[in-house]
């Protein structure tokens, strides 16, 4: 994921001179120092719903702590319901999400949820704990895997937020649910653990937290926001079929190729045109595909769409718009009927994140009392998708809140700055590197805090 950041860069100069106190120092109250947990983690990456390590590791450390701890929350899905939409999995693979449920007296129950698996991405940080690992991924592909997307991060400051709250437990009271969540890089871990009934066999939260690593903020900030913080995320096929034949007699053919260019000029209307310019949208074509040589028209042409939205009316239109258009664009060219345009919408989208606003301003208010104003910055809302969405679409609706935890070395986003400077690495990059010690320290610093205010105890 890549987040944008508004306004933050004479703020975040100050960064440098704000400690964070050492990991080994502070956080290793039970267990491994978080540094080695993190290390660990970030040498041996798994991909999207293979993460058994991952989550083996973790319920370990829970149980540790005292937690009820129960294992192989979304085996259910995974079993039936993705072997048959998504391909084969080995028996028994993919059900490894985790749920570790601390209960602390009478109060609100908070969820707070990480996620566990990495991406299909051959690493070249070069950092002396990089990642040699190679796996087969569900496209069939085998290579490289890299925790290029910071859930390493997520992992270990989730592991020490439960160490900090255990120890100041006697601050909250409540219910504690803390998931850790598989394969949020296909958008499918959430729906896999929801619908193996996560909020029927667990205690249900009143509130739910998230975070995520940002690869343009300097380590030691935090950056929030309320209302929609990221988009829907629609997966679009559109098989634009016609009549194929030689190149050199095009009149006695119906071209797709041709019509296929038709169509992604006239899409690029939907945004322009049809939705409200205060409003967001995004109608990428990120793959066209038809034919195998050079003189033979083929019989059809698949457009890989993806659609970005925030308002779900927004979404429905421009799902709609592309699917008019494509008829549109075939009958103008004689193309009707069972030679029509096909269009498929994966059925599993990514919805939406909104950051409840009331929960937002209290999520504010408690990183500002415990970081300082001087290390938080308002993020601006961003296109890409993040499947913690899902659990606070559930019925009734649960406030919740995801914020944005600066993850750069000071000293590279200090160099970035120069003019003509390379861009700093995005996520997914193969180059991503965080600066671990001051994430992790201000990840646990900020979901602790957050975490206390909402359990906070009354005296």
């Amino acid at each position: 994921m890549r987040h944008g950041f508004s306004a933050f860069v004479s703020v975040a100069m100050a960064v440098a001179c704000i400690g964070t106190p050492a990991l080994a120092q502070t956080f290793a109250s039970t267990g491994k120092p978080l540094q080695a947990v993190y290390e660990h983690l970030h040498r041996n990456p798994e991909l999207s719903f293979q993460e058994s390590k991952s989550s083996a590791i973790l319920a370990a450390e829970m149980k540790a702590l005292g937690f009820e701890v129960t294992q192989g929350v979304g085996a259910v899905w995974v079993k039936s319901r993705a072997m048959a939409d998504y391909g084969k999995l080995e028996a028994g693979v993919g059900g490894y999400g985790l749920v570790a449920v601390m209960r602390n007296g009478a109060g609100p129950t908070l969820m707070i949820r990480t996620d566990m698996d990495a991406l299909p991405v051959v690493e070249r940080t070069e950092l002396p704990f990089a990642s040699k690992a190679r796996d087969v991924s569900w496209s069939g592909d085998e290579g490289g895997v890299m925790h290029a997307c910071g859930h390493d991060i997520h992992m270990t400051v989730w592991l020490g937020t439960a160490r900090e709250l255990v120890r100041q437990k006697s601050e909250w009271k409540g219910t504690l649910v803390m998931i850790a969540q598989p394969a949020e890089e296909l958008g499918l871990g959430a729906i896999a653990m929801l619908d193996d009934g996560l909020f029927e066999r667990f205690p249900r939260p009143d509130y739910n937290l998230a975070l995520h690593v940002n690869a343009n903020l300097p380590a030691g900030m935090v950056g929030h926001g309320s209302g929609f913080v990221m988009a829907n995320v629609d997966t679009v096929d559109l098989l634009v079929n016609g009549k194929g034949g030689h190149g050199a007699y095009p009149q006695d053919t119906k071209d797709p190729v041709v019509l296929a260019a038709r169509i992604v000029g006239a899409l690029q209307t939907l945004v322009s045109r049809e939705i409200d310019a205060l409003d967001a949208g995004v109608v990428t074509v990120g793959s066209i595909s038809g034919g195998r040589t050079h003189n033979v028209i083929p019989d059809e042409v698949l457009l890989k769409i993806t659609v970005r939205s925030y308002e779900d009316a927004t979404r429905e239109k421009l799902l709609k718009g592309i699917e008019r258009i494509a008829r549109g664009e075939a009958m103008a060219a004689g193309i009707e009927g069972n030679l029509a345009p096909k269009m498929t919408v994966k059925t599993d989208y990514t919805p939406s994140t909104y950051n409840e606003p009331e929960l937002a301003a209290r999520l504010a208010r408690a990183l500002e009392t415990r970081l300082g104003a001087e290390r938080l910055i308002v993020a601006t809302p961003s296109m890409v998708g993040e499947d913690f969405s899902r659990f606070g679409r559930t019925e009734p609706k649960i406030p919740s809140a995801i914020f944005w935890l600066g993850s750069v070395a000071q000293a590279a986003y200090d160099a970035s700055l120069k003019p003509g400077a390379p861009p700093l690495p995005g996520l997914h990059s193969s180059t991503y590197a965080p600066d671990p010690d001051p994430t992790i320290a201000t990840g646990v610093e900020a979901m602790t805090a957050a975490a206390i205010d909402l359990l906070r105890r009354s005296f």
